[in-house]
């Protein structure tokens, strides 16, 4: 097994800020098997992760790799997604079918995703959420002592539209319980990871009048012991699941155990998305609109049209 990784950039139409910080470019992993499986992530630092300690981790892996042995071999994170995902695409061209054949799943339908507001001044969001005020779901970041502002803005530019929140671990329990009836009164849809990991427990302590759902905090199956009570919808990202194999599993068993289900995805290309367009199927929310973000994209990129994002072309993966 020929293992080659390679650190590609695509350059942002605009800055895109968190209550983290800003970029103006995507760095991302692209992972490639024996020439022809092809899989990307993107190293998050939040997750102590780096280009150079993810490159480290799939240089490292040995030439017997499988796919059922990376899952062993790896933790969950942004190396194993793109190896594993590669695996899938490997194993799809081989056959000469779909991933989704393989998977004995149906043929994947368009699923309207969320697009995804940059932090910025109120009336930037404002300006921003006009813009965008015809597509069928806009997601909000937040987490800063202004929301409020940025909140009533964002309605004001976008009347109609659907909206889910992001406050990006960037709120305490006092602000969430403060906020959450404007929430309400703005139509917003539901809330993603108000309080930080690991600091979130007031969650299951305090009323939860829309729906809230852990990132962050939900990684994969490991993660859903410490979310009951607290949570009502996971967000799974093939980078914080190490991939479409236990990506797959996270949402069987999240579903089983009444949480509904978001997939999300980190800022990336065409390659990164094309595995989640399979898991959206039939969620509560999608967001998958890194490519949307970019000034490129890959060669064959997905299609995103008014039915949402479709699945992805033979040529781009899978």
């Amino acid at each position: 097994m020929q293992i080659d990784v390679t650190h590609d950039v695509f350059d942002l139409a605009q800055v895109f800020t968190i209550s983290r910080g800003s970029r103006t470019q995507a760095d991302v992993l692209t992972v490639t098997l024996d020439g022809v499986g092809r899989g990307e992530c993107v190293p998050y630092a939040r997750y102590g992760e780096t280009l150079d300690s993810v490159t480290a981790q799939i240089k490292g892996l040995p030439d017997d790799l499988t796919r059922e042995h990376l899952q062993d071999i790896l933790p969950a994170g942004a190396a194993r997604n793109a190896v594993d995902c590669a695996f899938w695409d490997l194993a799809a061209k081989a056959a000469g079918v779909r991933v989704w054949d393989l998977l004995r799943l149906p043929v994947p339908a368009p699923e309207i995703t969320a697009y995804t507001l940059s932090l910025d001044t109120p009336e930037a969001m404002e300006a921003q959420a006009a813009q965008h005020a015809n597509r069928p779901l806009l997601k909000i970041k937040l987490g800063t002592p202004d929301d409020m502002a940025r909140l009533e803005a964002v309605r004001r530019g976008a009347p109609d539209a659907p909206i889910i929140v992001d406050a990006n671990e960037g709120w305490t329990a006092d602000v969430y319980a403060d906020l959450a009836p404007h929430l309400i009164r703005l139509g917003v849809k539901m809330v993603e990871q108000p309080l930080p990991a690991g600091d979130d427990d007031m969650l299951a302590e305090i009323a939860r009048p829309l729906p809230v759902c852990a990132d962050e905090s939900c990684h994969d199956r490991a993660s859903l012991p410490g979310l009951k009570g607290k949570y009502d919808m996971v967000n799974i990202k093939l980078d914080k699941t190490g991939g479409l194999t236990e990506a797959i599993a996270l949402k069987s068993q999240a579903i089983t155990e009444g949480y509904d289900v978001m997939i999300g995805c980190m800022v990336g290309s065409s390659l990164a998305m094309a595995p989640a367009t399979i898991l959206a199927q039939g969620v509560a929310f999608t967001d998958l609109d890194g490519p949307l973000l970019l000034a490129e994209d890959r060669v064959e990129p997905l299609i995103f049209d008014e039915h949402g994002v479709h699945p992805p072309a033979v040529g781009l993966w899978g």
